[in-house]
C-alpha cells in the first residue's frame, strides 16, 4: 500500500491511525533517509497508542520505553548500531516478542533479527512534489 502525504501533520496523522490499530506484539520496521520524517511518523504512532508524554528519537540510547498508552511502546533507533550483536545486549527479543508495539527506525541495519511477520514502512521524499511531500509504502493490506 502506498500513501502520499503533503505535510508533517498528514504524516503524523497517518502514524496516529496506525497506532490506533496496532495490536499486541506488532513489530514495525521503519526505513528512510535522514530527515524524511521517521520520528514525526513515530510520534503519531505513539499518539495513536494513547501516549501523551513527549516522544523523542532514542538515537543515543537505542531504545525508549513508553508504558503510558493502551499498550507498551518500544521505540528503537538503531542508527548507531555497529553490529547486530549489540541488540543482544539490550535484550531485543523481550521487546520484539513481548506484549507491546515495537517501532524500529533504521531497521535495515538489523534486518536479520527482525521477526518474519514484521510490518515494513518506507518513507521517501520527492522534492519535485514539494518540500513536505512523503511517499509512504506500507506492507499492510489495509488501514
Amino acid at each position: 500500500m502506498i500513501i502520499e502525504t503533503y505535510s508533517e501533520k498528514e504524516t503524523f496523522e497517518l502514524g496516529k491511525k496506525i497506532g490506533e490499530k496496532a495490536g499486541k506484539g506488532a513489530v514495525f520496521a521503519l526505513t528512510g533517509d535522514l530527515g524524511v520524517g521517521k520520528t514525526v511518523f513515530t510520534k503519531g504512532v505513539a499518539k495513536g497508542l494513547g501516549i501523551e508524554e513527549q516522544v523523542n528519537s532514542p538515537t543515543f540510547t537505542i531504545l525508549q520505553v513508553y508504558n503510558s498508552g493502551r499498550l507498551p511502546f518500544y521505540h528503537f533507533d538503531v542508527y548507531r548500531i555497529g553490529d547486530v550483536s549489540e541488540m543482544d545486549e539490550i535484550g531485543y527479543e523481550d521487546y520484539f516478542f513481548g506484549d507491546g508495539v515495537c517501532f524500529v527506525e533504521w531497521a535495515e541495519l538489523i534486518e536479520e533479527i527482525l521477526p518474519q511477520e514484521t510490518i515494513r514502512i518506507c518513507i521517501e521524499k520527492d522534492l519535485e512534489k514539494g518540500f513536505d511531500y512523503r511517499k509512504i509504502t506500507l506492507s499492510l493490506e489495509e488501514l
